[in-house]
């Protein structure tokens, strides 16, 4: 039940950005694309890798909203050990409980976490290597 909270509450979000993403490459490419006579294959991969900072930046926001996620868990899915209890409500349930250097812990683990992973994007959008931040 927490999973499918979560994924609720995120696919619209990466959903949306994608979309418009998408549509708008398309709009710039449609003329093009069709008149080289390609096909639907090369086409989906042009927009996929001509827009894949946008696509990034979707994955990014969706990561963002499922880490930063505490209240929709703790309704939906509960807190249930080793069951439902996912990072962030183990930082407010050991918080809550005065525990405070494991919720200090638990905190730097989650900080580690999202930081790899933006290093990760960053690195797969290339943007170091074409001089543009």
């Amino acid at each position: 039940a927490m999973i499918v909270a979560q994924v609720i509450i995120i696919t619209p979000l990466i959903a949306s950005i994608t979309h418009q993403a998408m549509r708008e490459l398309w709009a710039e490419y449609h003329d093009l694309l069709i008149s080289l006579s390609t096909t639907k294959r090369q086409r989906i991969m042009t927009l996929i890798w001509d827009g894949r900072r946008a696509l990034l930046t979707a994955a990014l926001a969706g990561f963002g909203r499922a880490i930063g996620e505490v209240g929709a868990i703790m309704i939906v899915g509960g807190n249930i050990d080793h069951a439902t209890r996912v990072l962030t409500t183990a930082i407010a349930l050991e918080t809550g409980k005065g525990d405070f250097a494991l919720a200090l812990g638990l905190g730097f683990v989650l900080i580690a976490l999202a930081l790899a992973v933006n290093i990760l994007i960053h690195t797969l959008s290339r943007t170091e290597q074409e001089g543009r931040w």
